[in-house]
Protein backbone atom coordinates (compact mmCIF):
# COMPACT_ATOMS: atom_id res chain seq x y z
CA UNK A 1 0.00 0.00 0.00
CA UNK A 2 1.21 3.93 -0.84
CA UNK A 3 1.73 5.89 2.55
CA UNK A 4 2.61 8.52 0.83
CA UNK A 5 1.30 11.55 2.42
CA UNK A 6 0.43 14.81 0.63
CA UNK A 7 0.06 18.13 2.64
CA UNK A 8 -3.31 20.09 2.22
CA UNK A 9 -3.09 23.83 2.52
CA UNK A 10 -6.29 25.44 3.64
CA UNK A 11 -7.08 28.94 2.57
CA UNK A 12 -9.13 29.92 5.88
CA UNK A 13 -6.89 31.55 8.25
CA UNK A 14 -6.23 29.89 12.07
CA UNK A 15 -6.52 26.35 10.61
CA UNK A 16 -3.63 23.90 10.77
CA UNK A 17 -2.66 22.18 7.31
CA UNK A 18 -3.04 18.20 7.43
CA UNK A 19 -1.26 15.49 5.53
CA UNK A 20 -3.58 12.89 3.95
CA UNK A 21 -2.77 9.73 1.50
CA UNK A 22 -1.82 10.43 -1.97
CA UNK A 23 -3.99 7.14 -3.13
CA UNK A 24 -6.94 9.24 -1.89
CA UNK A 25 -6.09 12.59 -2.91
CA UNK A 26 -4.78 12.28 -6.67
CA UNK A 27 -8.05 10.52 -7.59
CA UNK A 28 -10.36 12.87 -5.73
CA UNK A 29 -8.50 16.11 -6.96
CA UNK A 30 -8.50 14.74 -10.25
CA UNK A 31 -12.33 14.13 -10.27
CA UNK A 32 -12.95 17.51 -8.92
CA UNK A 33 -10.85 19.23 -11.64
CA UNK A 34 -12.63 17.60 -14.23
CA UNK A 35 -15.96 17.38 -12.90
CA UNK A 36 -15.68 21.69 -13.15
CA UNK A 37 -14.21 21.96 -16.52
CA UNK A 38 -17.00 19.87 -17.70
CA UNK A 39 -19.64 21.85 -16.23
CA UNK A 40 -17.36 25.20 -16.80
CA UNK A 41 -19.19 26.15 -13.07
CA UNK A 42 -20.25 23.93 -10.67
CA UNK A 43 -22.38 24.39 -7.79
CA UNK A 44 -20.92 23.21 -4.38
CA UNK A 45 -24.02 20.99 -3.66
CA UNK A 46 -23.17 19.11 -6.70
CA UNK A 47 -19.21 18.42 -6.13
CA UNK A 48 -19.75 15.32 -3.45
CA UNK A 49 -21.71 13.36 -5.84
CA UNK A 50 -19.68 14.03 -8.74
CA UNK A 51 -16.41 12.87 -6.89
CA UNK A 52 -18.72 9.74 -5.96
CA UNK A 53 -19.35 9.19 -9.56
CA UNK A 54 -15.97 9.59 -10.88
CA UNK A 55 -14.01 7.65 -8.39
CA UNK A 56 -13.86 3.76 -7.59
CA UNK A 57 -16.53 2.78 -4.73
CA UNK A 58 -13.53 0.59 -2.53
CA UNK A 59 -12.10 4.03 -1.82
CA UNK A 60 -15.44 5.02 0.33
CA UNK A 61 -16.20 1.32 2.19
CA UNK A 62 -14.09 2.65 5.20
CA UNK A 63 -13.52 6.81 3.93
CA UNK A 64 -15.82 9.22 4.10
CA UNK A 65 -16.30 10.85 0.58
CA UNK A 66 -18.15 13.74 1.72
CA UNK A 67 -14.56 14.44 4.19
CA UNK A 68 -12.58 14.41 1.60
CA UNK A 69 -13.84 16.15 -1.28
CA UNK A 70 -14.39 18.89 1.24
CA UNK A 71 -10.25 18.79 2.44
CA UNK A 72 -9.15 18.62 -1.00
CA UNK A 73 -11.79 21.29 -2.15
CA UNK A 74 -10.04 23.83 0.38
CA UNK A 75 -6.77 22.54 -1.33
CA UNK A 76 -7.04 23.13 -4.72
CA UNK A 77 -8.99 27.41 -3.72
CA UNK A 78 -5.67 27.35 -1.43
CA UNK A 79 -3.66 26.88 -4.25
CA UNK A 80 -5.71 28.95 -6.86
CA UNK A 81 -6.57 26.49 -9.37
CA UNK A 82 -10.48 26.66 -8.55
CA UNK A 83 -12.28 29.23 -7.50
CA UNK A 84 -16.00 29.93 -5.47
CA UNK A 85 -18.38 32.82 -6.22
CA UNK A 86 -21.87 33.57 -5.05
CA UNK A 87 -24.58 32.04 -2.90
CA UNK A 88 -25.34 29.47 -3.29
CA UNK A 89 -21.59 28.87 -3.76
CA UNK A 90 -20.54 28.01 -7.71
CA UNK A 91 -16.87 26.54 -8.76
CA UNK A 92 -15.30 26.83 -11.27
CA UNK A 93 -11.26 26.33 -12.73
CA UNK A 94 -9.27 29.75 -11.79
Amino acid sequence: MNDERVMLENPNTGRDDMRISRAIYDPVRAAILAAIDEAGTLPLADLRAEVERRTPSEMWETSSVGWYTTSVKLDLEAKGLIRKEGSPQQLSLA
